[in-house]
């Protein structure tokens, strides 16, 4: 029976993916800080009639990280999947950022990427076989205001996956990677991330349910995708982002700032999030938007992407660039 290992995955995109591989009958083990939530997921898997490991660290521990692969690979007799989902943010503008904060956040998100990769291949390279994923977002291309450190770390994720794959052909390493990058989702994030602006965090439209868009991560896995964009508005994003990346920094600088606060102002109490230190509660995948996320996500592969690029090429341009600000403007 395959076994997948996840992180992150206690709560939104990475609950999801859990209960899905589960449901798909394969072994899974969960990596994440809240050792309440992971003992919750591990018992919704095995509900589900397959192995589960629950595994408390943090994935900026590049020690444990290693520890936990080796756990993970000794349970379920080798690894099949890494998925690198873990995340956090801070919503605030740089200058009011503390050093400790940005750093943070590239450890999570960016460390956090690099040491799962390392703790995979170090299964997978002897066994010469499995692939790493690597979950990204449309903001891997498409930089906002208010997410610098997040913003940064999902870049520096993708040119450290297309160096990673260089050497990996290289060396003959029959290892596959896949980055699969995200839309708005409707994960506790915007009730658990640090928030240093006035108000809420608010999700930008269209949001996107977790169980839909971990459908199309395992997909994309399936496929052997080297990069996917899941949600029509990333794909939109991103193609704007190819043709006007300028002009989009000006449209962004508006729509963006005022669009990512909602209506609510911050509780003092709750602004601090879990940055350093797991949230309480066990809310499962979904965030505070279940009533208008959207159920479906269709899913570009890599191959569809370079297809786009040449149709832009061909005259398209204007097109892509009319839909990215289309898309910002509902911000």
């Amino acid at each position: 029976m395959a076994g997948v290992v996840i992180t992150g995955g206690t709560a939104g995109v990475g609950r999801a993916l859990a209960r899905l591989y589960a449901s798909d009958g394969w072994n899974v083990a969960v990596i994440a800080r809240g050792e309440a939530r992971l003992e919750a997921t591990a018992k919704e898997i095995r509900s589900l009639g397959v192995r589960a490991l629950a595994i408390p660290a943090d994935v900026a521990d590049a020690v444990a990280m290693r520890e936990a692969a080796a756990r993970a690979s000794q349970e379920f007799g080798g690894l099949d999947l890494w998925i690198n989902n873990a995340m956090t943010t801070v919503y605030s503008p740089f200058a009011e950022m503390t050093d400790e904060e940005f750093r943070r956040v590239t450890d999570v998100v960016y460390m956090g990427s690099v040491n799962g990769a390392r703790a995979a291949l170090s299964e997978m390279r002897p066994a010469r076989h499995g692939r790493i994923v690597f979950v990204g977002s449309a903001l891997a291309y498409r930089s906002i205001p208010l997410q610098s450190a997040y913003c940064a770390a999902k870049h520096a994720v993708r040119g450290f996956v297309s160096a990673l794959r260089t050497e990996l052909i290289h060396d003959d390493v029959p290892v596959g990677l896949s980055m699969v990058q995200l839309p708005t989702v409707n994960t506790p994030q915007f009730s658990w991330c640090r928030n240093k602006m006035p108000r809420i965090p608010d999700a930008p439209p269209p949001v996107y349910s977790p169980e839909a868009v971990a459908r199309g991560i395992r997909d994309a896995a399936a496929r052997g995708d080297e990069e996917a964009f899941v949600g029509r508005s990333t794909v939109k994003l991103i193609a704007g982002e190819h043709v006007a990346p300028h002009l989009l920094d000006r449209i962004v600088a508006g729509a963006a700032w005022d669009g990512q606060q909602g209506e609510q102002r911050q509780d003092e109490a709750s602004r601090d999030g879990n940055l350093f230190e797991p949230a309480p509660g066990d809310p499962g995948s979904q965030g505070r938007f279940t009533a208008i996320q959207t159920e479906s996500a269709a899913t570009v592969s890599s191959g569809q992407a370079r297809a786009g690029a040449a149709l832009l090429a061909g005259g398209g341009a204007a097109l892509a660039l009319l839909a990215a600000r289309r898309l910002l403007r509902r911000w």
